[in-house]
C-alpha cells in the first residue's frame, strides 16, 4: 500500500545507508520545516488549487511520518501507535456515530465533546481551555472569543460590536495624543481584538480575510512597480499622487475581473 511504502522510504532515509541529511535531522531541526509545510498547505487552500493541495498534504504527511520515525528510534512510539491513538479517540468522541448516543444539533455535539475532554483531563478548569502558546494571534483571539461566546459572554448584535470598535478607536486616538508607547500598543491590541469579534459575527475567518488583503496589496503594488519600470523610473522617484493613480488603475482592472498586470515569466509558480 502507498502509505506503508512511504513509511518504509522514511525508514530507509534514516537508516545506516540512507540520506546523510535526513539522518542528521532532529525534532528541533525539523520544526521549521513542519511549520513551513503547514503554511504552504494553507496557501494552497486559499488559492483553491487542488493539485497544490495534494502536493502540500503529501509534504506535511512526510513530516509527520518522519517525526514518528524519530520517536520510533528513541523507543517512544511509532506511526502505528499514532494512528491507533487518533482512531480510538475519534470513536470515543463520536458515540452518536459509533455508539448509541443521539444528538439533535452540532451545539449538543460540541457540548458533549467538551465534557468528554474534561473527563479525559484535556481541558483546564477555564471555559477558555488550553491553547498552544505558538498559535497565531488572530487565530488565538478567534478561538478564545468562540469559547466565551458559547457561555453567553458576547454582544447581542453586530451594532454593539461596531460601537465598541468606535470606542476603542477613540481610546487609541487619546493614546496617540499622549504619546504613551505602552498605551498605544495596548489600545491597538484592543482594536485588533474587536475586529476579530466582528469577523466572528459575520462568519468570516480573520486570518483568511487579512491574507487576501495582503495578496491584493502585493498585486496592486507590483502594478505600480511595473508602470514605473515601463517609464524608466524607480518607484521611489514617483510622487504619492502618481502611485495612487496607478493603484486605482489596478483596482479598476480587478473589478473587471482582469489581472492588474501580465506576470513576468519568473513570477509563474513552477514548483
Amino acid at each position: 500500500m502507498p502509505f506503508e511504502e512511504l513509511v518504509r522510504i522514511v525508514e530507509r532515509l534514516r537508516g545506516p545507508d540512507g540520506c546523510p541529511w535526513d539522518r542528521e535531522q532532529t525534532r528541533e531541526t525539523l520544526t521549521p520545516f513542519l511549520i513551513e509545510e503547514l503554511y504552504e498547505l494553507l496557501d494552497a487552500f486559499n488559492k483553491g488549487d487542488y493539485e497544490e493541495m495534494k502536493e502540500e498534504l503529501g509534504d506535511l504527511l512526510f513530516q509527520i511520518v518522519l517525526h514518528c520515525q524519530l520517536a520510533r528510534e528513541e523507543g517512544r512510539f511509532d506511526i502505528e501507535d499514532v494512528i491507533k491513538g487518533i482512531t480510538d479517540k475519534m470513536i470515543r468522541r463520536h458515540p452518536h456515530v459509533f455508539g448509541g448516543r443521539e444528538f439533535k444539533s452540532s451545539e449538543e455535539v460540541l457540548e458533549w465533546w467538551r465534557e468528554h475532554k474534561e473527563r479525559e483531563g484535556k481541558v483546564s478548569g477555564s471555559v477558555l481551555g488550553r491553547l498552544p502558546k505558538g498559535l497565531p494571534a488572530l487565530l488565538k483571539a478567534q478561538r478564545i472569543q468562540e469559547r466565551a461566546s458559547r457561555v453567553g459572554f458576547d454582544w447581542s448584535n453586530i451594532d454593539d460590536v461596531l460601537k465598541k470598535l468606535e470606542e476603542e478607536i477613540d481610546e487609541f486616538r487619546t493614546a496617540l495624543r499622549r504619546k504613551d508607547t505602552r498605551e498605544i500598543e495596548a489600545e491597538l491590541g484592543d482594536i485588533f481584538f474587536v475586529l476579530v469579534r466582528i469577523s466572528n459575527f459575520v462568519n468570516v475567518n480573520p486570518e483568511y480575510a487579512l491574507q487576501k488583503t495582503i495578496d491584493k496589496f502585493i498585486d496592486r503594488f507590483r502594478h505600480i512597480e511595473r508602470e514605473a519600470e515601463r517609464q524608466g523610473r524607480s518607484v521611489s522617484e514617483m510622487t504619492l499622487e502618481e502611485m495612487d493613480a496607478i493603484w486605482g488603475q489596478a483596482k479598476g482592472k480587478e473589478e473587471k475581473g482582469l489581472p492588474p498586470y501580465p506576470p513576468k515569466a519568473d513570477e509563474f509558480n513552477t514548483k
